[in-house]
């Protein structure tokens, strides 16, 4: 069963390029790593500048570990650290 997930992001004001930047690498990274994730993909609000949610869904519970003990998730989300102005929110579904 595929597992969806919604991270929820506050960036601190003036961050917002480095951290969209520093999420592209990511991203890719993802895409290009992770045969597992059926899709990664970033959104900003329309409402609030600072804020992002990210979309991802992965092929299942493997897939999901793997994304997050793979290196490039550690490294490149270390970089995004200083952009965050507190602990990301994260939701986890279920696919029907």
């Amino acid at each position: 069963m595929a597992i969806g997930v919604i991270a929820r992001l506050s960036i601190q004001p003036g961050k917002n390029s480095e951290f969209e930047s520093i999420f592209a690498e990511l991203q890719a990274a993802v895409a290009s790593s992770e045969p597992g994730n059926n899709f990664y993909a970033l959104h900003k609000s329309r409402t609030d500048e600072n804020q992002y949610i990210v979309l991802e869904q992965y092929a299942d519970q493997a897939a999901l570990d793997a994304h997050g003990a793979s290196a490039h998730f550690k490294s490149i989300g270390a970089k995004m650290g200083p952009c965050l102005a507190g602990r990301p929110q994260v939701e986890y579904l279920d696919a029907l």
